[in-house]
Order: C-alpha cells, then sequence, then structure tokens
C-alpha cells in the first residue's frame, strides 16, 4: 500500500502545491529535523518515480495471489469533515494501481476518535500535527508505546530506547543525525505511512502590530505580550 501512493498529487491536489514530502519530522527548510532528500527518496514508496514504486507494490501483490481480476477489498476510513475525506478519497483511488479496492467510510466527529482509539478500522486516514518542531514531540506522541496518539498502537521496545537516546544527547548535530536514523527505521519499517505535509497561512488585520509569526508551527506563537493594536 505504501509503494501505490503519489505524494506530490496529494501536495498538488489538497494544497495546490503548498505542502513538502518527509517522514515522520517535519521537511527542511521550515523544519529543522527532516530527512535530507538523499535519505528520504531510498524509502519504501518515496522514490519520485512512483511508477517504479507502484510495479514494486503490484510486484508483491502478484506473489500474494492478487492481481487485475482479484483485489483485496478494504473500508478506508476517515473523518466526515474535508480536510479528511478529501486525502481519503484521493488515497482510495491511488491504492486501486496496486490492486486493492477502497470504500470510504465517513465517520461523525463525535464517534471518529473513539473508533481510532479502540482499533475499530481497517485502514484509516488521518491528520496529526505536533505543537513545536521537536522529535520529542512527535516521536513519543505517534510512536511511543502507549500514547494515546499513537493510533496504529505501534510499540517497539528497542526503538523506544533511540528515542530516550537522542532526547538526552546534547550535541545538535549528533541529535540531528540520530532523529534522521530513527525516522529513515520508522518509515522503512512502514509504522505509519506520512502522505505530506501541509501548510497553513496566518492572516491578521494592519492594524496588529508587533505579532511574530512561526513559520514550523501554529500552534505555538499564542504569546500576545508584546503585541499591540494601532487606532
Amino acid at each position: 500500500m505504501a509503494l501505490s501512493l503519489d505524494r506530490q498529487a496529494f501536495i498538488d491536489i489538497i494544497t495546490e502545491g503548498q505542502g513538502d514530502i518527509g517522514g515522520v519530522m517535519q521537511p527542511a527548510p521550515a523544519g529543522l529535523w527532516g530527512m535530507p532528500p538523499e535519505m528520504l527518496n531510498k524509502l519504501p514508496g518515496y522514490d519520485p518515480d512512483v511508477q517504479k514504486n507502484r510495479a514494486e507494490g503490484q510486484q508483491i501483490m502478484h506473489t500474494l495471489g492478487y492481481g487485475p481480476d482479484n483485489h483485496v477489498k478494504i473500508k478506508v476510513t476517515a473523518r466526515d469533515i474535508p480536510y479528511y475525506r478529501d486525502p481519503a478519497v484521493i488515497l482510495i483511488d491511488q491504492l486501486k494501481q496496486v490492486y486493492v479496492d477502497g470504500e470510504l467510510e465517513v465517520i461523525d466527529t463525535s464517534v471518529y476518535y473513539n473508533r481510532v482509539f479502540k482499533k475499530d478500522y481497517v485502514v484509516a486516514l488521518n491528520l496529526s500535527g505536533v505543537a513545536v518542531d521537536d522529535p520529542d514531540v512527535a516521536l513519543f506522541e505517534n510512536y511511543g508505546c502507549g500514547s494515546l496518539r499513537n493510533y496504529n498502537n505501534y510499540c517497539d521496545a528497542e526503538m523506544t530506547k533511540l528515542f530516550q537516546a537522542q532526547s538526552r544527547e546534547l550535541d545538535p548535530k549528533k541529535r540531528q543525525q540520530m532523529v534522521w536514523d530513527i525516522d529513515h527505521k520508522l518509515q522503512a519499517a512502514i509504522a505509519r505511512p506520512i502522505s505530506f505535509h501541509g501548510r497553513a497561512a496566518g492572516c491578521w488585520q494592519p492594524q496588529v502590530k508587533n505579532l511574530t509569526l512561526h513559520i514550523n508551527s501554529i500552534y505555538n506563537n499564542w504569546r500576545f505580550e508584546d503585541v499591540w493594536l494601532e487606532r
């Protein structure tokens, strides 16, 4: 399934080109911890040659007894709002390239997260956001054993040790390399395939002065002690 993904198509359709391809960590230049392209492109499904990836995916499906006349049928669960439904529709279309027929199952917001927490789904498309561009947030929340936001219940004790080791590392360059290696391992294991990193815009009235917007998060720029209004 990961080999069927055309990530650039997600970006072009959903964000009109305003997105980035990456692993769990936010890609450069906005992000400080994302893998460089030479590492990213070696991962399953990240090769820019989408047709090559899909051919590999088709070959895997052939070995499992599936093909053009014998597709796997699944439900693809998504929250019933456009930000979730639209990419789920694109995913379903792309999965057909590797002989997987997806049926969209939209779930009302009041029920959706309860279903996800209980792992009551076959395949689900979800949006994830982290408060700050830091590996401790992204890794422990999304891939840590027992984390509520680890929706697909990934748990690897050895990876947890690597999460902890990078968190203790004081040398920024060494920590960055450790994070790259962790992210590479997670994506190679298809622990949670990342479709793309989207971008959001911030707007404010011209009379609002001294407001600093962050380029790598929509969550952590709410300190208004120096903001003032020009009347």
